[in-house]
């Protein structure tokens, strides 16, 4: 079971962009790397644009699961994942950091912000504590 990507968006009028993301993509080949973590962050951007406001939902990408959760102020936030990883964790872990990041970040530079101006250091720490390590026997 793993997680590959937290990512939170601003779903604006008339687009979606990325806020502020963290990756996983360790088990990927060196040279594969980039091009995974772009492919990341465009499908999170692509999910979000094509989700309601207020809604919830887990998308089959290739063989990732991908969970969306899109709050009512626009603030939406994607879990990539693969198949084994509980999605009720994935949702309860969006919930945790969207909630995290509208306390830390002011929502006037949602609409405006990029993750280079945005201030929130904590999704590579919750990437890493929400991973599940398998036990060697």
């Amino acid at each position: 079971m793993r997680l590959y990507s937290l990512s939170v968006l601003y779903k604006g009028d008339p687009k979606v962009h990325l806020l502020k993301a963290a990756y996983d993509v360790s088990t990927f080949n060196f040279f594969q790397r980039a091009s995974v973590q772009e492919f990341m962050t465009f499908t999170s951007q692509l999910i979000v644009e094509r989700s309601e406001l207020g809604s919830r939902a887990s998308v089959k990408e290739q063989e990732y699961l991908c969970h969306v959760y899109v709050r009512n102020d626009g603030l939406a936030g994607v879990v990539i994942a693969d198949n084994e990883y509980p999605q009720r964790v994935c949702f309860t872990l969006l919930d945790k950091v969207l909630d995290e990041f509208s306390r830390q970040v002011s929502k006037m530079d949602w609409p405006s912000g990029s993750p280079a101006t945005i201030s929130y250091a904590a999704l590579d720490g919750y990437l890493s504590k929400y991973q599940v390590r398998r036990l060697r026997t």
